[in-house]
Parts: structure tokens; C-alpha cells; sequence
């Protein structure tokens, strides 16, 4: 017994040492937020003040110590962050991670990210790029003072795997290759142009028009009316079966670096509105912006404000609102005199063109008759654990080539690649792909006064398109249009072009001065959802391709509803979860013939009380709302899963709800068989078929009792950390992954834009990564939430603090004022010039 309890005690001290040991390591990284530092670089002292959700409010003398110390706060709370994301905008993830890496490095380092940073840097405002510059002190100050697992947990363990990586410094080019990247994430149109060219290779070109319906004349654009355009006509041409190919092939290793970036989700977007006036209680207006990323953790957002206290004319810095970390400024917010919020424009950037590799000598190309020679320039990757990958990149006159060239025999994924297509490959024509201005807008708003300022720092937002809602304390509304779009020779840019012919061929960009905008509207209101900026065949053409307009519909009906609006009724429209799809769906559903079929019937009794009695909303608790979901998928899988290829199986989202409504008027549409069974079914079969279906579905899944199928028990809310959250190790997941506490509401299209593919499960993909209310009449009562928390650092207490509040769809106090920051403080960290020896 003696023995046993000295080998008892033992084990005891052994497991107390471990966790501590344990905690050590994962506090180790914790930021100091209190007290007194000395940073090298600094002119005058700098106050940190972090109040009780964890942000800082940062109060400097001079811009130079003020940009300084958000580069140091930044790194202090999200350095593994902002260092994984220079890696993925330099192509450099195979650094990190290995050969598992190399054919998104390959792809990604074809674009050309860094190269363009740097021309960037080179042309840039002396101004611009001394904040640039002031911001990296402030990271490098950081870094100088911690490095491993002290600065972040994830290095602990990148260290088992690549124990010679060293963080390097941080450098001007680096945020500028994040602006290229998130334009990527936000670029969507390739993958539509890829689509339809595949599919029209397999099906009737009229039976692909229907997956891709018009804007619905009944959802409002965000301005209209406009100008009657000339048609330029459908750029469509039969596609050789090589090209298409190589399309594939691009196609998939573009989703492979959508999987490694978060983006890329079909139907993925935002929500802004402003309200004038003459629409609040105040008689001043109120703005509201809730923005739609993929889910990660820690968010990829991060609040912080920024304060100068000296002179104003030397330092006109008082703004507070979401950043990047890893850039400067604020993207989204307010400074003392307007309010600012964005959404992703429904805009055409993006053209693929098909070149003609000349066979007898693949170095050449076609170009109108004559075979011309590829641009060649040589890329070497450093690979973690393996030798260095030397590779080629070829462009044309279109742009990089994006099929083939990058790609080996390996699998990807565990999925076989295309060989390299010999006949034809893909160039990508992206505006995205020329030095860009895009950060200086971002400052430009940060200190703009008025709607004149406000339109020339837009001027500058040339890629990563966004829809810009304006509002000043002057009681003024209004809405911008950004980014540079082409004009095309011919075409309307939604298939791919033939690139050896200059008959689709970029003939200019639209000018700033002929983009959409609007000011004080008399309707007083404006808001965007990623729907059409004008109507289609209108001036200025820039896109068809976008959200069909059903939140913004609802978003349009809800603000009519009252002429007394307040930051709650604001608040409540962020979190409306009326499905506006199932609207036209349902009432088909119901009138199915259900007699002899006991299963049926009862599905269809509980969706006409949904939509009775719930009013289509789809809350996490609510069982009809679940019902209705798992119908919804079962019926996109009935309709088009026997006939479309796999990876373009439909997604979900407001295509699709027009797509499928307007079939439910053609009862007998080919779409409705099922050409793997040898009867001829119609679409009520495969309405009958899908009810079915999902009853077993959430039998199986749920339980056999329908009053406990509750949405959010399968629409589960899961942020994963992008790197070693995904590593399919289970403590390692456990250490930094977080799970919604509640039942996550929600779902693609409607307001609450809680996105999932039903392709593959129910949990939720993407989401709102943030939401904000400003009031004009009084910013001090200013809202916001993000997903998660703003520490990167898993353990931390403001690492998950916010997830609570915003499942729920609560806002925390957007602090704006000295005195309401002190009054909220939890610390206040003091960052003072470095004694020098």
C-alpha cells in the first residue's frame, strides 16, 4: 500500500507538472497589456487602452507613433495570423508546411502577388508609404521582444514539424500583398465563367441558361434607373474539348486555394443599408454593415480605435472600426464626422481566355493569326523539409496562364489532377494583376470630412470592387460604386473568350465619373446586398453575375416598415432570418398529392406551419425551419445530381431559389427526370422524392420525434483555425478550435446570411464575420460584434469572448469617446521611447 501511494503521488506530481507545463506554454504568448514597455522607434509615449471586450483604443501625439502602435498591437494580438497570411499572398505556404503546399504556391505565385507589391511600393505616395513603413516598426518592435512559441502557441508546434523556420521581419510589401488576396477571396467570376463552359459541354447550351436566370424585375438594385446600353452579345463559342480541359484544371486547383484562403463560396457576400433622417427617431442617420467571410478563428476581423492627442492638422486621426491585422488604418467604421460600410459588388473583373498553343512548338501561342511566344519567367519555391521546386511561369498578352504549367503528376488532395492540357491552356485577364491603390483609399476614408472627400478616396478603391454606403453627422446619405471594370470589344465577359482572336479583347476600364452612385436618394434609404448595381442592359455595364436580390428585398421591406428607426430596429433587421426563398417553394410543396403515403403528409403539415405560424423564419430552434432545410437540399440533389458533373453540383443560395422557381412552373421540364431511373419523372415526383428523402435523413440524423428537429443542432457553427485547427488531430483541434455555445440561426440568402453547402453537410461555411450599427445623432451609441474575439492567442479570455453574444445577435458597445473608453477600461499598457545606450 505503501508503495502504491508513493507511485499515486508520483503520477499525481507528474500530471500537475504536465498541465502545468502545459499552461505555461500556452500563456507563454499572452501580450502584456498593462504596465509600462519600452519600444525603439517611438517619438513620444503611446497609451493602449484595452476596454472589456479586448479592444484597444490606441492615443499617440504624431501618426508616426500612432500607425506605429497598431503594428504593435496587431502583432501582439494576431502575429500567427498575419504571418500565415503573408505567406499565402507571397506563395510561400510551402515555407510552413511542406510539399503538401506546392501546387497552391505554384498557382498563387503564378498571379504574381509579391511582384506587384512591389511595383506598388516603388510608384507609392511618399506619404502613404511612410505609414506603410511606420506600421512595420511597430510589428518588427514586437517581434524583437518575442519570437517562438513566444509570440504565438502554433509556433510550439510548427516547431515539431519545421524546426528551421525562423520569422522573419515585417515589410511594407507584405500588407500590400493581403489587399491582392482578399481580392481574390472576393472575386468570384472565374469560377462562374469555368462553369458554364464545362457544363455547355455536356448539355444544351438553352438547359445551361436556365441554371443561370436573369435578375428578378421585382428585387430592387441598388440604383436605378439607368442609362439603356448597347448589347455587346454573348461572347459563347463551342469550345474545343481540349479547352475545356484545361478549364477544369484550372477550376480545381482555384478551389484547392479558395480551401487554403477561406473564400470562394458560391453566394457568399454582405449586407450594408444607410437610413436618412426622415427614417429615425433621431432625425440623423443611421448606418449598418454586416459583412460575409468564410468562417475562421480567430475572426478575421479585429476592432480597434485609433486616437491622435495632438494637433489635428499634424495628426487628423480619430477613427474606430474593424481592421485587418496586418494592415493599417481602419477598413470599416467611423472618424468624428462620417460613417462608412462595404458589401462585394456584383461586378465582371475577371476574363479567361483561351489560348491556342501552337503544336509544333509549345512555346508559342496564337495570336490573331501569328504564333507568338510565351512570356517565361522562372520561380524558385522553398519548400519545409525538402529541396527548393524551381518552375516556370508562362503568360500572354491576356494574363499568367492558370491551367497546366503549375501542375505535376501528383494528386492534390487525394484527387487526381488533369494532365496538362497539350492543345490549349487557360490566361487569366484580372485588373487585380496591376499595381493597385486600394490601401490608399482605405487611409483616405479614415480621414475623410465630407461626401466630396469621401468620393475621392473612393476613386482610389480600384480592386477587391465593394459597394461603399456613406452617412455624415450633417444628416448627408449616399453610396459609391468602386473598382476598376473593363470594356470589352465584344462580349458580355460571362464565358470564356477565345484568346486568339482580338474580337474580346479589354478595350479600356469604365471611368470613376460613370460609375453608379447615389446621394440623399428621396426614398431615404439605400442598401446593398451584393444584388446588380443597375439593371441589366443599362449603363455602365459592369456584371450580371450576383446575388438574386432576396435580402435585399427583405432588407428593403423591413426598413419601409417604419419612419422611427433606432440601433435596436437596425440591429434586428441584421438578424431577420425569414427565408424569402421558400416563399415561392412551399405552397409546390404542400400541394403535393400525399394520399396513401403516411410519411408525406405529415412533412407537409409541418411546413404550412412554419410558414404560417413562423413566418419562414429560420431560427436555431425551430424543427420546421430544419424540415424545411433538409427538403431544400434533398431537392437540389433530386433535380441536378444525375445530370451535372460532381464538382459543379449546385451550392445553394439565390440562384438556385430562382432557378428552382421558376422550373416549379414547367411541371414537365427535362430538368425534373431523373435520367438514371428508366421511368419519366415529373416535377412532383421529385418534390415527393425529396420530402422523403428528408424525413429519413433527420430520422437518422435527429431521432424519429419531428418536435425535436431543431435547425441548429445539424447547422452547427464550428471556427476552425485555418492551420493546425484543420490538422485532423484531435487535441491539437481541441486546443484551438471553439464551437458556437447556442444554436446557430441562419441560412444562405436571408439576411442572417449563415452560409452551408448542401453538398455537404449542414454546418455552417461562411457567415456574418462581423456586424456595426453607427448612429450619426450620437456615435458614443455605436454597436458592433465579430465572430470570435480579437485575441489570437487560444486560451486567451478574449480568444472566444465575443462568440457568445454573437450567436444570439447581440452588439456591444462600439466605445468612441476618452471618457467612455475609461469608464469600460480593463488595462492600459503604456508604450514609451527606448532609452538608448
Amino acid at each position: 500500500m505503501r508503495w502504491a501511494k508513493r507511485i499515486g503521488f508520483a503520477l499525481l506530481v507528474f500530471v500537475v507538472g504536465l498541465a502545468t507545463f502545459a499552461a505555461w506554454t500556452v500563456r507563454r504568448s499572452f501580450p502584456q497589456t498593462d504596465g509600462r514597455v519600452e519600444a525603439d522607434g517611438l517619438f513620444s509615449p503611446v497609451e493602449v487602452v484595452r476596454d472589456a471586450w479586448g479592444v484597444p483604443h490606441i492615443y499617440a501625439e504624431n501618426p508616426h507613433d500612432l500607425f506605429f502602435t497598431q503594428g504593435y498591437t496587431h502583432a501582439q494580438e494576431r502575429f500567427w495570423q498575419m504571418d500565415f497570411w503573408r505567406h499565402i499572398g507571397s506563395a510561400r505556404v510551402s515555407e510552413l508546411f511542406g510539399e503538401s503546399q506546392l501546387d497552391a504556391d505554384r498557382f498563387l505565385r503564378s498571379l504574381g502577388f509579391a511582384d506587384l507589391a512591389r511595383q506598388e511600393l516603388e510608384t507609392m505616395d511618399q506619404s502613404l508609404a511612410d505609414i506603410l513603413e511606420w506600421y512595420s516598426q511597430g510589428v518588427n518592435a514586437y517581434l524583437a521582444e518575442r519570437d517562438g512559441a513566444s509570440l504565438s502557441l502554433e509556433y510550439a508546434l510548427l516547431s515539431l514539424q519545421n524546426p528551421d523556420y525562423d520569422v522573419e521581419p515585417w515589410e511594407p510589401v507584405h500588407t500590400l500583398t493581403w489587399a491582392k488576396l482578399m481580392s481574390w477571396d472576393l472575386s468570384g467570376n472565374m469560377r462562374d465563367e469555368i462553369e458554364r463552359a464545362v457544363l455547355s459541354s455536356v448539355l444544351p447550351r438553352e438547359r445551361v441558361e436556365q441554371l443561370y436566370p436573369p435578375y428578378p424585375d421585382e428585387h430592387p438594385v441598388i440604383v436605378e434607373p439607368g442609362e439603356s446600353s448597347a448589347d455587346n452579345g454573348s461572347q459563347f463559342v463551342e469550345l474545343p474539348a481540349g479547352s475545356v480541359q484545361a478549364l477544369a484544371d484550372a477550376g480545381f486547383v482555384a478551389r484547392s486555394v479558395w480551401n487554403l484562403t477561406g473564400g470562394g463560396f458560391e453566394g457568399i457576400g454582405s449586407n450594408n443599408w444607410v437610413v436618412a433622417g426622415s427614417r429615425t427617431a433621431s432625425g440623423l442617420p443611421l448606418l449598418a454593415n454586416d459583412t460575409h467571410l468564410g468562417i475562421q478563428m480567430p475572426s478575421i476581423w479585429f476592432q480597434n480605435g485609433l486616437h491622435c492627442v495632438g494637433d489635428a492638422a499634424d495628426c487628423p486621426y480619430q477613427v474606430v472600426g474593424f481592421t485587418f491585422a496586418g494592415v493599417p488604418g481602419v477598413v470599416i467604421g467611423h472618424n468624428e464626422r462620417i460613417a462608412w460600410g462595404v458589401t462585394t459588388e456584383a461586378v465582371d473583373t475577371q476574363d479567361l481566355y483561351i489560348e491556342k498553343v501552337n503544336p509544333a512548338n509549345p512555346g508559342q501561342y496564337e495570336a490573331d493569326g501569328d504564333w507568338v511566344d510565351f512570356e517565361v519567367r522562372s520561380e524558385t519555391l522553398q519548400v519545409a523539409g525538402g529541396d527548393p521546386v524551381q518552375y516556370d511561369v508562362r503568360s500572354t498578352r491576356h494574363g499568367p496562364v492558370i491551367s497546366g504549367t503549375f501542375l505535376d503528376e501528383n494528386e492534390l488532395d487525394g484527387t487526381s489532377v488533369f494532365e496538362m492540357p497539350q492543345d490549349y491552356v487557360v490566361a487569366l485577364a484580372w485588373q487585380t494583376l496591376s499595381p493597385s491603390t486600394l490601401v490608399e483609399a482605405i487611409i483616405g476614408l479614415n480621414t475623410a470630412r465630407n461626401h466630396e472627400d469621401f468620393r475621392e478616396a473612393m476613386s482610389h478603391w480600384d480592386i477587391a470592387a465593394q459597394n461603399v454606403i456613406y452617412a455624415d453627422i450633417e444628416g448627408n446619405i449616399a453610396y459609391q460604386a468602386t473598382g476598376e471594370v473593363p470594356t470589352r470589344a465584344g462580349g458580355d465577359g460571362r464565358y470564356p473568350a477565345p484568346g486568339w482572336t482580338s474580337e474580346h479583347e479589354w478595350t479600356g476600364l469604365v471611368p470613376f465619373e460613370e460609375m453608379p452612385w447615389l446621394l440623399n436618394p428621396s426614398d431615404g434609404f439605400i442598401e446593398t446586398a451584393n444584388q446588380l448595381v443597375n439593371r441589366e442592359g443599362t449603363l455602365p455595364f459592369i456584371g450580371v453575375d450576383g446575388a438574386r436580390g432576396y435580402r435585399a428585398a427583405r432588407i428593403e421591406t423591413l426598413i419601409e416598415e417604419s419612419s422611427s428607426h433606432t440601433v435596436e430596429s437596425m440591429q434586428d433587421i441584421q438578424f431577420d432570418n425569414r427565408d424569402g426563398g421558400a416563399v415561392s417553394i412551399i405552397p409546390y410543396l404542400i400541394e403535393v398529392d400525399s394520399a396513401g403515403d403516411e410519411t408525406i403528409r405529415p412533412v407537409q403539415d409541418r411546413l404550412d406551419a412554419w410558414a404560417r405560424m413562423e413566418d419562414l423564419q429560420v431560427t436555431g430552434s425551430s424543427s420546421g425551419a430544419m424540415l424545411y432545410q433538409a427538403v431544400w437540399r434533398h431537392l437540389l440533389a433530386n433535380t441536378f445530381h444525375d445530370e451535372m458533373p460532381e464538382e459543379h453540383w449546385p451550392e445553394g443560395g439565390s440562384r438556385w431559389f430562382r432557378v428552382i422557381r421558376n422550373l416549379l412552373e414547367m411541371p414537365n421540364d427535362p430538368w425534373w427526370d431523373d435520367v438514371s431511373t428508366s421511368q419519366l419523372e415529373t416535377r412532383d415526383d421529385i418534390l415527393s422524392a425529396s420530402m422523403l428523402d428528408a424525413h429519413d435523413e433527420l430520422v437518422e440524423l435527429l431521432g424519429d420525434e419531428p418536435d425535436d428537429w431543431m435547425w441548429g443542432d445539424l447547422h452547427v457553427a464550428r471556427f476552425e483555425n485555418q492551420t493546425f485547427g484543420q490538422s485532423g488531430i484531435g487535441p491539437i483541434e481541441w486546443l484551438f478550435n471553439r464551437t458556437a455555445p447556442t444554436r446557430v440561426a441562419g441560412s444562405e440568402s436571408i439576411v442572417n446570411a449563415v452560409g452551408w453547402d448542401t453538398n455537404e453537410s449542414y454546418s455552417v461555411d461562411w457567415l456574418p464575420a462581423q456586424r456595426m450599427v453607427v448612429d450619426l445623432s450620437d456615435l458614443a451609441s455605436s454597436t458592433f460584434i465579430h465572430t470570435t474575439g480579437q485575441s489570437g492567442h487560444a486560451f486567451h479570455p478574449m480568444y472566444d469572448n465575443m462568440l457568445e453574444a454573437w450567436t444570439n445577435g447581440e452588439q456591444a458597445p462600439m466605445n468612441w469617446t476618452r471618457d467612455q473608453v475609461d469608464a469600460d477600461a480593463t488595462s492600459t499598457l503604456t508604450l514609451v521611447p527606448a532609452v538608448q545606450d
